[in-house]
């Protein structure tokens, strides 16, 4: 676990700093995509999921790459650079009304415990994906009969749930950016697109 103490704002004179590396960069984007349009073809059809279905592999195919590069990527795509404690996360939230940039070099402690909770919450409700059977013969997920029928309306119900969550918790994702870009006046967008961020 980090300790707030080791991984400090930067420096401000520091002209331009190296944050995300490549990789990450590209499954952020990537990953945003295919949820945006898994989670639109769920909600308004077509009736037949099979485009839905496609996209929804896609999102557990780029979480299965998160995981593996959350242990072996650079520096701030490890897990282990965000995972802090309950006392860290509490020193950062008393210092978030402050308008000024964190100047963070990767996440802080509030956003670190929001990547596992995004992860966690469209991870889940991509694999309950895998096990639902609507019984209309058409949308049923490739491992429906592994649980039989009432586990399959359970994995239904449950991902219809997630699909709600999945909604709250990108929608407070882009309400984040928006308060440190306007509040904080600290760009969180470019540097996920350069890899950089460059210092006042």
């Amino acid at each position: 676990m980090v300790d707030i103490t080791e991984d400090q704002p930067l420096p401000a004179t520091q002209q331009s700093t190296r944050i995300w590396d490549l990789p990450l960069r590209l499954f952020h984007w990537s990953f945003a995509g295919c949820v945006a349009i898994t989670w639109g073809l769920g909600k308004f059809g077509p009736d037949v999921m099979t485009l839905h279905f496609w996209f929804g592999y896609a999102v557990l195919a780029l979480l299965a790459f998160r995981l593996i590069w959350g242990f072996i990527g650079s520096k701030t795509a490890r897990f282990s650079s965000f995972i802090y404690g309950p006392k860290a996360v509490a020193r950062y939230l008393a210092k978030l009304p402050k308008r000024e940039p964190s100047n963070w070099k990767g996440h802080n402690p509030l956003g670190g415990l929001f990547v596992f909770i995004l992860l966690g919450v469209i991870g889940a409700q991509a694999a309950l994906g895998l096990f639902v059977d609507p019984e209309d013969y058409l949308n049923v997920g490739p491992l429906a009969d592994w649980v039989g029928i009432e586990g399959a309306r359970t994995a239904l119900a449950w991902h219809s749930i997630l699909a709600k969550a999945t909604l709250f918790v990108v929608v407070l994702h882009v309400l984040a950016i928006l308060f440190y870009r306007f509040w904080k006046r600290e760009n969180l967008v470019t540097p996920m697109i350069t890899g950089s961020r460059k210092e006042k």
